[in-house]
């Protein structure tokens, strides 16, 4: 009885090999720092550098809120921060759904600021 493995004769991955990478490599793209992974790894593949796009509007968005931060310190503008916090964890939340669902989606109210960077 002949054994299936992900490898095909040729030595390439199988489709469903391929199809794992891209996944993970999606969902790094939405998780800070860990971005540059499917950056240098993964950035020809359409579906991996759609999710880039996406993450880095998040991480140029986080720093923009790490960087304002140490001047709001009065208790409603905290308060504030801490909701853009909870929205950029949600719109994290959403983009690796996604991910996992195979779909090339925008993500609401920022997505659309992705198509801003050529790479």
């Amino acid at each position: 009885m002949e054994e299936k493995n992900d490898v095909n004769v040729s030595g390439n991955s199988s489709p469903s090999s391929k199809k794992g990478n891209q996944t993970i490599m999606g969902v790094l793209a939405y998780l800070g720092i860990l971005i540059l992974v499917p950056f240098f790894m993964a950035k020809e593949n359409p579906f991996v550098k759609f999710h880039i796009k996406q993450g880095l509007v998040l991480v140029v968005i986080e720093l923009i809120i790490w960087a304002l931060r140490p001047m709001f310190w009065s208790y409603p503008m905290s308060s504030f921060i801490q909701i853009l916090d909870l929205a950029i964890i949600i719109f994290i939340i959403m983009g690796i759904i996604n991910v996992v669902q195979g779909r090339e989606k925008e993500l609401p109210l920022i997505g659309q600021f992705s198509r801003y960077f050529s790479f």
